[in-house]
């Protein structure tokens, strides 16, 4: 379409009395009183308006919270998975089963980062609202619970705490019998303990269960040694008497050279 005459047809836009002054009669003021019916996208929607403690709890999806927070923990991007965590912890009703899922793997995420008194602090937190008031012989979520007690353990060990983890472990099993990683932990810890048998039952239990790694293998096979040795047989002139013989030249001590190379081997 072509115009012949010289007047051409104005657009719109461009008619009007213009945008005058922009800073006229600007505020601060959001000029409403409910500041949650503000649009996060107006222009005078502040920052502290969309602080996570102005949020209605009732209006964040806290299932798909908490799925985010999963992906980042597959994926391992364990600063976001822990900050996602917390703000599902903060958002969910207190002593909630979301709650606890929330604290159980905001721990998972602060282990991974090495800050293991921050996860052993998020594993009993989690345990906490696991007891809710009740006698500590009960549990409202054991799925749950047993996670947050395979976590404190391993909190607890990686701090250099090697008393306590067992216990944690056992009560791991306890609460999930179904949980394949409880029995590898209980495994790995009998190992240490030197409780052979023990780890040699816990760890097949793990198998059993599907947990079948290379770590787990290499573990069964470290105590099915460890009870190998057990159940050699004893010589028997090991406890044997000695009798003595005047007459025997008395035993030299060890060398300097001697114990010099056994003090190297003992601090390999």
């Amino acid at each position: 379409m072509t115009h012949d005459g010289p007047e051409r047809r104005r657009h719109r836009f461009s008619e009007g009395s213009g945008f005058g002054d922009p800073y006229t009669g600007f505020s601060f003021e959001v000029g409403v009183d409910d500041p949650f019916q503000v649009d996060p996208t107006d222009a005078h929607a502040l920052a502290d308006l969309l602080d996570p403690a102005h949020y209605r709890p009732d209006a964040v999806d806290l299932e798909a919270l908490l799925d985010v927070g999963l992906s980042y923990l597959a994926i391992e991007e364990y600063e976001q998975a822990a900050d996602t965590f917390g703000r599902v912890a903060w958002f969910a009703t207190e002593d909630s089963r979301e709650a606890m899922e929330a604290w159980t793997n905001r721990g998972v995420a602060h282990a991974q980062l090495g800050e293991y008194d921050e996860a052993a602090g998020a594993a009993r937190e989690a345990l906490r609202i696991d007891g809710g008031g009740r006698d500590e012989s009960e549990s409202r979520f054991p799925d749950l619970a047993a996670v947050a007690e395979l976590n404190l353990a391993y909190a607890l060990w990686e701090s250099g705490d090697s008393s306590r983890p067992l216990a944690h472990a056992e009560r791991a099993v306890e609460l999930d019998p179904r949980l394949p990683e409880a029995w590898y932990d209980l495994g790995f810890y009998y190992d240490e303990r030197g409780l052979w048998e023990f780890a040699v039952e816990a760890l097949e239990r793990a198998r059993a269960l599907g947990l079948r790694r290379a770590d787990v293998d290499a573990e069964l096979e470290r105590a099915r040694e460890g009870l190998a040795g057990l159940r050699e047989p004893v010589p028997a002139d090991l406890f044997e008497v000695p009798t003595s013989d005047p007459s025997a030249p008395e035993r030299e001590a060890p060398t300097t050279e001697a114990a010099g190379r056994d003090s190297e081997r003992l601090g390999a």
